[in-house]
């Protein structure tokens, strides 16, 4: 009864979240060692295009990243549930950090286009997953507190802090200094980052193989991720996120260039990931009395309507008033989805799941960096605008129809069926 009370004593806003104990100590290096993961695409592409000459052998290269990275982070992420988050982390940031400089020589020096991706395909594949492990820690910490949502909000928030600052940072780096150096400088900031994040091992949640659980309680502890139906429809939904993020950045890049005025580029992205940071704040703030079910379905159809009106845009003002819109729509879904691994999925795969839902949106954006880039290569300037309407609607249409997918598991059926599926240990808890 006494954690009933103080369930709902507790109001969702940001002040209680970062009142929590030890919660700075995680926070402030997370966000220094998450800032590279921004630059790292618009870096390869303005690196690569201009090498080459083509968007499109430059969106193939940065897409053979994202794909990589896609295939590769949740295993990473299930490693770090099992042997700790700190013994991932350090191969990694080192190994991502030798494959950045090498795809930056290899560029430079007009090596063949395999090489390439070759070199780009390690880069993704040892990208660090700090995001993930970050929310891993907020689920650690605040287990079925009515401030996981907040929580979920404060992340996308600094999520688009870093995809505002991410690729004007880097397009600057491009233009204003050298095509290379926005890799370059990811690179570096990759592995200072990554290692002061991994020192912080008091937050880290503990390690699958360090826990004291046995018998059927162990069996939860490995369930996968990938096997809850509800996070392979969360998996389809933010695929479609990732189609908005890479059509965004190739299109508005060539965009910017056909009106002559290259560096304009990161102002137009910015002005997109303020829209999704400033309505990601205002979802945190909210006690929604919706089920999340619902917010996703309704907050996803919203970001199809303004995403299909991209291609349309003929003008900087309308072309920004419209990236504007599209990012308020976002967050939203951003926020409900990974509010929803929460009850759909048990502690000891949480990592996991975030670095499914990363990775889809690392792969979405790939293939939407190839196809826009194609489509900009040999369409109209803007064409690549296309790609966020046709991912976002077919994603719209599998989330719909898969809906019902995405109910907890352990408010249907009995307790004892859903312990064994790996996600009836945990009783929702509603914010009102």
């Amino acid at each position: 009864m006494a954690s009933t009370v103080t369930s709902k004593s507790l109001r969702p806003g940001y002040g209680q979240l970062l009142r929590t104990p030890g919660a700075w100590t995680f926070l402030l290096p997370g966000f220094a060692a998450r800032q590279p993961f921004a630059m790292l695409t618009i870096s390869i592409v303005l690196l690569v295009q201009h090498t080459t000459g083509s968007y499109g052998t430059a969106g193939a290269v940065a897409a053979v990243t994202g794909v990589s990275m896609a295939l590769c982070a949740p295993y990473g992420g299930r490693l770090a549930d099992r042997y700790g988050q700190r013994a991932v982390l350090v191969p990694g940031v080192v190994v991502h950090t030798l494959a950045g400089l090498t795809l930056t020589t290899l560029a430079l020096t007009g090596a063949p286009l395999w090489t390439l991706f070759a070199a780009a395909t390690l880069a993704g594949a040892s990208t660090p997953q700090v995001g993930p492990m970050v929310r891993a820690r907020w689920a650690a910490k605040l287990q079925d507190s009515p401030l996981m949502p907040t929580a979920a909000a404060f992340e996308s928030v600094t999520d688009e802090l870093t995809f505002v600052f991410g690729p004007l940072f880097a397009t600057a780096l491009c233009t204003a200094v050298d095509p290379a150096a926005g890799l370059v400088t990811e690179a570096a900031l990759t592995l200072l980052g990554g290692l002061l994040f991994a020192a912080q091992r008091s937050t880290q949640p503990p390690a699958a193989t360090d826990s004291p659980l046995s018998g059927p309680h162990a069996r939860v502890q490995r369930v996968s991720a990938l096997s809850i139906p509800g996070v392979r429809v969360l998996i389809v939904a933010f695929l479609g996120i990732g189609a908005v993020f890479g059509g965004m950045q190739v299109s508005l890049a060539a965009f910017s260039e056909s009106i002559g005025n290259p560096g304009l580029n990161g102002v137009l992205y910015g002005v997109f990931a303020a829209g999704n940071m400033l309505s990601g704040l205002v979802c945190g703030a909210v006690a929604w009395r919706m089920a999340p079910q619902r917010r996703l379905v309704a907050g996803y159809a919203a970001l199809a309507v303004t995403a299909s009106g991209l291609w349309s845009a003929d003008s900087v003002l309308t072309l920004a008033g419209l990236g504007l819109l599209v990012g308020m729509c976002i967050a939203p879904a951003l926020i409900t989805g990974y509010t929803l691994v929460d009850s759909l999925v048990p502690a000891g795969a949480r990592t996991e799941a975030f670095t499914w839902l990363t990775g889809a949106v690392a792969l979405g954006q790939a293939v939407a960096v190839t196809a826009a880039g194609q489509l900009e290569d040999h369409l109209w300037a803007g064409a690549g605008f296309l790609v966020p309407m046709g991912g976002t609607l077919l994603a719209l249409a599998t989330l719909v129809t898969l809906r019902s997918r995405l109910a907890p598991r352990a408010t249907i059926g009995p307790a004892s069926r859903t312990v064994a599926r790996g996600v009836g240990h945990r009783v929702p808890v509603t914010v009102d």
